[in-house]
């Protein structure tokens, strides 16, 4: 039997339609919300990982690991935030996607979706390696190593993200899972079991205890900047958990419903509806990466009012002649904690404890 998607739900892959409930009034709501916040999405997502790509390729020739890092996370949820134009549309036409545009998007989708999850959870790792192991990580933390591992991500997000869009196809003008008989009633529950832990438990679970092992090695030296350091390590931790945390609650109770547990109308209206609002939700974390991630630490805003002298240079018609580290600032920069962790700084980031 094929699943079949409701317009109002173009990402929800988990459930088909009960006969006998009707959900206009969901599919109405959806036809009218789902579009709005994705737009938003879009246009806010789009301009700010377009930033830090263009902050990063553009900055000095002397990468760190810590740039490469910054760099795939931005791509990835540009590869997210480019799908839901098309999600719009398919929910507002009729026709919807050709075959191969739907296994297309629906793989972008995904894979944008698993592998900037995976590269916060990199970018956690490796900030614990600079700081609690510091000592050690003078040889792993090159360049080089940042390079395989990005690549190694994006390997482990298409073997991930594969079993969410494998089966995606075009059947009766809808985009949709169509599983093999044997398979029609194990995979939309193990897709769900498999968004929740490798989506969101075990990366939460890593960032929490790098992030405390941190912490922990902070306290123990003696910096001005230690309040605000921590400070900005808990926005990251909280910020992931709240806007995440809905959403795979919401998927964890659409396994449950897949059980039978759930048979009411009104409650599989309910589950329907506040999975679309909180997967608009965790959508809006892409958007706030740049600025958790890289447009907090003082470099990039020097990049960022070098962005803006060149285009008012270009607008005025006159050369404005600034670099985007002045050796004075990039001296200012090069340390961080103290110098009990300079081995954190070493690769000269400059950027903020993440």
């Amino acid at each position: 039997m094929t699943e079949t998607i409701l317009k109002a739900t173009t990402l929800d892959y988990y459930e088909g339609i009960s006969f006998g409930c009707d959900q206009k009034d969901v599919l109405d709501f959806g036809i009218i919300f789902l579009p709005t916040l994705y737009s938003l999405v879009f246009a806010f997502g789009l301009v700010g990982n377009l930033l830090v790509i263009l902050a990063l390729t553009n900055s000095s020739k002397h990468k760190s690991i810590t740039d490469i890092y910054l760099l795939n996370l931005a791509l990835s949820d540009l590869l997210f935030v480019t799908t839901l134009p098309f999600w719009t549309h398919y929910l507002l036409h009729e026709e919807g996607f050709n075959n191969a545009l739907c296994k297309l998007i629906t793989a972008f989708y995904f894979i944008g979706y698993y592998s900037g999850i995976f590269f916060i959870t990199i970018i956690s790792i490796d900030r614990y390696v600079a700081i609690v192991l510091a000592a050690n990580s003078l040889n792993s933390r090159t360049v080089q190593h940042g390079v395989v591992v990005s690549l190694s991500v994006w390997a482990a997000a298409i073997l991930v993200a594969a079993p969410q869009f494998m089966f995606t196809e075009k059947v009766d003008k809808e985009c949709l899972s169509n599983h093999p008989d044997d398979l029609q009633h194990i995979w939309p529950k193990l897709k769900n079991v498999e968004m929740n832990f490798l989506g969101f438990v075990v990366p939460l679970l890593i960032m929490c205890f790098c992030y405390f092992g941190i912490i922990r090695t902070i306290f123990a030296c003696k910096n001005h900047r230690k309040t605000r350091t921590i400070k900005l390590i808990l926005v990251v931790v909280v910020v992931f958990f709240l806007f995440w945390t809905p959403y795979n609650v919401m998927i964890f109770l659409d396994t449950l419903k897949l059980y039978g547990l759930f048979d009411s109308c009104e409650l599989k209206k309910d589950l329907r509806l506040a999975m679309n609002v909180t997967e608009t939700i965790a959508f809006i974390h892409c958007c706030l990466n740049p600025f958790i991630y890289a447009f907090a630490g003082e470099k990039f805003r020097k990049y960022l009012h070098h962005l803006y002298r060149k285009c008012l240079s270009i607008l005025c018609g006159h050369d404005v002649h600034s670099q985007f580290l002045p050796p004075v600032a990039h001296k200012r920069e090069s340390t961080f904690i103290s110098s009990s962790i300079t081995n954190y700084t070493s690769d000269g980031d400059g950027s903020i404890l993440l």
